[in-house]
């Protein structure tokens, strides 16, 4: 095809308005688009790449004279020789200084790029993570995260990591003895890789690659009584506690509960029925998901006469509060997660022996071992997530009247041991 059809710049300048002609051909492709975008001539080159016709914008004229729009038709009519579209070459190139802009305009504003580690992390913190665990789990994994990965790789693109830069932040950890924490920052980077790969912003998990790399952590369980001799020892220690009331009453209706000690301190009024007998701990208190918290069901406590006597007993003295157990200096709080504790200590019982959590080990270990009761109804009681041969989880109001028996024997049972009793293994197991 014949080109270099316009014999020369005097030639464009030398057409005036309301010529009659569309456009100027340069041939092979190559035209001037006559008096478009305002009374500019635009340049156009036309052009097939894998059979399909295309068109090319080349800038307008006279910013672009007719050598340099030769000289970039020529660029495009190589890279067509070789297959490349060479709108999508300009496409690209667009986008990238476009990134680039942003990069250096994050980066004079003191924030990380797009397409780093630190930028990524805070997009699926916010937009996943938030959303699937509680308020309280997914502020400790952004903590984790600033405080152990985000000073060494936070700037860094994600797509450029490798597994060794992920290990030597597991390793600052690792080497305080944090061991935990090393596996827990480990999970969490993974889970920002894999939202990383599905956003298109990495291609793999580099952490996936450090399986076996850290020292295992030792697994220890919560400090806790279950030697009925010294049950008896700690049962007879909360009744004699010349501490405040409140105190008192919630160290005796600990082990008669066993629930999680936040569950416990945080009980309000409301939720007790002293005339049937049962406390509702509601699903968006209890240890669970963001999703069980929302749409899960309430967690019922069968209270046995025991529990019901402490609770008669403290009723007077902060029954017209919302806590049943307040803080010592508001009645608009509840009281400290380090009442139990601290009271604990002052009776003689050391932390590696009992704890607040203690009691729920306690309970489980004792009414299967010394009472004989079914794994399945303990757990229930425990709010523990149990699933059967099936998969399915358990429905967590299953088994009340069991529970209701086991709670009241299980109380009973605790007050023989206050009372230095014999201890009798039940043969038959509460199914």
């Amino acid at each position: 095809m014949a080109r270099d059809l316009i014999p020369g710049d005097v030639t464009i300048r030398s057409i005036k308005p309301g010529d009659p002609r569309k456009r100027l051909g340069d041939g092979d492709g190559l035209y001037l688009r006559l008096f478009v975008k305002g009374g500019s001539h635009g340049w156009r080159l036309d052009y097939t790449v894998d059979g399909v016709r295309k068109n090319l914008s080349l800038g307008t004229y006279p910013d672009t004279g007719l050598a340099l729009a030769r000289k970039k038709a020529d660029e495009a009519r190589r890279l067509v020789s070789q297959g490349i579209d060479p709108s999508v070459i300009r496409k690209a190139t667009k986008a990238d200084a476009m990134r680039k802009r942003e990069a250096q305009q994050l980066a004079d504003a003191g924030m990380p790029a797009a397409d780093s580690f630190e930028a990524v992390a805070r997009e699926w913190l916010s937009t996943v993570h938030a959303a699937k665990v509680s308020d309280g789990q997914s502020e400790r994994t952004r903590l984790r995260l600033e405080r152990e990965v985000f000073p060494w790789l936070g700037r860094t693109p994600i797509a450029s990591i490798k597994a060794p830069a992920v290990l030597e932040c597991l390793r600052r950890v690792e080497s305080r003895g944090a061991l935990g924490t090393a596996h827990r920052v480990k999970q969490a980077c993974g889970q920002v890789f894999r939202y990383g790969i599905a956003t298109g912003r990495c291609e793999r998990d580099p952490a996936a690659d450090l399986r076996g790399a850290l020292a295992s952590v030792v697994v220890t369980h919560h400090p806790a009584i279950t030697e009925p001799k010294r049950v008896g020892e700690l049962l007879r220690a909360f009744d004699a506690y010349k501490g405040h009331h409140v105190t008192r009453a919630a160290l005796q209706l600990a082990p008669l509960v066993f629930q999680r000690p936040g569950e416990l301190r945080r009980a309000e009024w409301s939720e007790i029925d002293l005339e049937v007998g049962v406390w509702t701990i509601a699903a968006g208190r209890m240890k669970r998901t963001k999703q069980g918290k929302a749409t899960g069901a309430d967690h019922v406590v069968p209270l046995s006469t025991q529990a019901v006597a402490v609770l008669r007993d403290l009723h007077p003295l902060t029954g017209h509060g919302r806590y049943v157990f307040p803080s010592l200096r508001t009645d608009d709080r509840p009281m400290s997660d380090n009442a139990v504790l601290s009271a604990l200590r002052r009776m003689g019982f050391p932390k590696d022996e009992m704890t607040g959590h203690g009691f729920r080990a306690m309970a489980r270990t004792m009414l299967a071992e010394r009472l004989g009761v079914a794994e399945s109804v303990i757990e229930a009681q425990l709010a523990h997530n149990v699933r059967d041969p099936l998969g399915r989880a358990y429905n967590r109001t299953e088994f009340l009247e069991q529970r209701r028996l086991m709670m009241q024997t299980w109380a009973d049972y605790l007050d023989k041991l206050r009372k230095g009793g014999d201890v009798i293994v039940l043969t038959k197991r509460t199914a």
